[in-house]
């Protein structure tokens, strides 16, 4: 990122004002988290953040990098101390160049609630009893949650809640986002098991219909879903974006099941190197608060090799649409014209001359083969192009993004990946099967079997719908047999 800074950013932005704070672990460790404490009451002051990749040490880490205590994820104390509402992960899509969905996907997953923040203990038999007290005991007596008995010699007890009042704020976020994006918008839960995640899509679905739907319908957005607000369940949610390969839609999901979702978009979509990663959260004047940063699981390999001093070539497009996207939130915030048009200059030609390189064969080797640049070159072939457009008239529209919008599109092979461990063999053997003829070729009727196999196969819509209900039946045919045994009351604490 310092290479970014010295020759993309500083030679055209004044950056005095930047704040900066080392969130490595060994400060975290010699700060006592201090520092990480500091950069959190920084990011509510300013209200626009951009995050490098951090890591949660493991005890190997520890020993090695000699730290004197664990240290826990940051992006806990963050989503706290900034009122994280969602945190949005969207697919970046680079003009002329096909990556996975052809149209952008966007994601909001709930920032708060759910297993992250879950207590837990080991027990053996015996009895759990659950019970709430009411911040102020003269507004009623304890509740009993749940009771139940653990009949297991080895146990676990988890305990967690789902906060719900931020959710309102979400559905403004997700539905004016997909409004802009103009995608499809959908509400995922497990609602037909998990009882309790129908207040999420009840809120969901009441805040569209008093001030969304009409505008949606009039976007023609809601023809797919009969002019209403689909609710997904999590399972059919999970087949479907494998199968919506063109994009155009949006999905809304609890905590756990946006990181899980998520990461299968990031697979369709080439890698989380493609995705953002955007925590959302809000000032109590109303303020919005946004942390960017490249989704996680990108570069710690490729920086090991560079420690090693190995070349390497890494694609930095996710840190890259992160720093400008905190730049543009910056600026907007500032509500100065002068400013917020300087900032957008810069941002739209730094965006233009990276896409502009990927598309001319200058990219990284993830995306150009054994031809494509090292870090370094490429670096220093952006910032020259950099240069140029931003000394010229406008920018943003010289001769390569005209062209992009005229040729087509060009899909690069997933084989320039460095992760690219596929047993070729295998591979062989698999496309022999469905190569019924032996020709040597997969026709369409061979094809179609294969995508039957494979359960990627496009569905009818009305094949979609019964797929659905189906699911649903199912859920609730496993909440049925996931019933326990608990106590009624606390003034009757019997088994039934």
């Amino acid at each position: 990122m310092e290479l970014i800074m010295d020759k993309w950013v500083k030679p055209a932005v004044d950056t005095s004002k930047w704040e900066y704070y080392d969130l490595s672990c060994k400060e975290r460790d010699a700060t006592n988290d201090q520092v990480l404490k500091d950069a959190v009451a920084a990011g509510a002051r300013i209200g626009s953040i951009f995050k490098e990749p951090t890591i949660t040490p493991t005890k190997e880490q520890m020993a090695s990098m000699g730290l004197t205590k664990p240290l826990g994820s940051p992006n806990g104390l963050m989503r706290r101390g900034w009122n994280g509402i969602t945190i949005s992960r969207d697919t970046i899509h680079i003009p002329g160049i096909e990556l996975g969905f052809k149209r952008p996907v966007l994601f909001e997953r709930h920032a708060v609630g759910g297993e992250y923040g879950a207590g837990w203990k080991k027990v053996g038999k015996g009895r759990v009893l659950t019970t709430f007290f009411p911040e102020n005991m003269d507004d009623g007596k304890p509740i009993i949650v749940d009771g139940r008995e653990v009949k297991d010699e080895k146990s676990c007890v988890v305990v967690y809640d789902n906060p719900l009042d931020n959710v309102e704020d979400l559905a403004h976020v997700f539905f004016q986002r997909c409004l802009e994006a103009k995608v499809v918008p959908y509400v995922v839960t497990k609602k037909t098991v998990f009882k309790w995640q129908e207040g999420f899509w009840q809120i969901m679905s009441d805040v569209f219909d008093a001030q969304y739907k009409d505008a949606f319908l009039a976007a023609g957005l809601l023809e797919k879903t009969k002019g209403e607000l689909q609710h997904l369940i999590s399972d059919a949610a999970t087949m479907q974006i494998i199968r919506w390969t063109d994009g155009g839609f949006g999905m809304a999901c609890h905590n756990y099941d946006g990181d899980m979702l998520t990461d299968e978009v990031a697979q369709v979509h080439r890698s989380p190197g493609f995705i953002t990663s955007n925590l959302i959260g809000k000032r109590e004047d109303g303020t919005l608060i946004k942390e960017f940063e490249a989704s996680h699981g990108t570069v710690a390999d490729l920086w090991h090799a560079h420690l090693r001093g190995e070349e390497t070539s890494m694609n930095p497009l996710g840190m890259v649409v992160a720093l400008l996207g905190a730049m543009d939130h910056s600026a907007a915030l500032a509500k100065d014209p002068k400013v917020e048009e300087l900032t957008q200059r810069f941002t739209k030609c730094c965006q233009q001359a990276v896409y502009a390189a990927f598309r001319g064969g200058k990219g990284t080797r993830d995306m150009a083969g054994p031809s494509g640049l090292t870090t370094e070159q490429f670096v220093d072939s952006v910032a020259e192009d950099l240069t140029r457009r931003l000394s010229s008239m406008d920018g943003t529209e010289l001769t390569e993004m005209k062209e992009a919008e005229s040729v087509p599109k060009v899909k690069v092979s997933r084989k320039f990946r460095r992760n690219y461990k596929v047993d070729e063999k295998a591979m062989q053997g698999m496309f022999a099967r469905f190569d019924m003829d032996g020709n040597g070729k997969i026709d369409f009727e061979e094809f179609v079997e294969l995508a039957l196999e494979l359960g990627i196969a496009p569905l009818e819509p009305e094949a979609i719908k019964a797929e659905m209900e189906h699911q649903e039946h199912k859920a609730d045919l496993e909440a049925a047999r996931g019933r326990q045994r608990r106590w009624a009351s606390m003034d009757e604490p019997r088994l039934y």
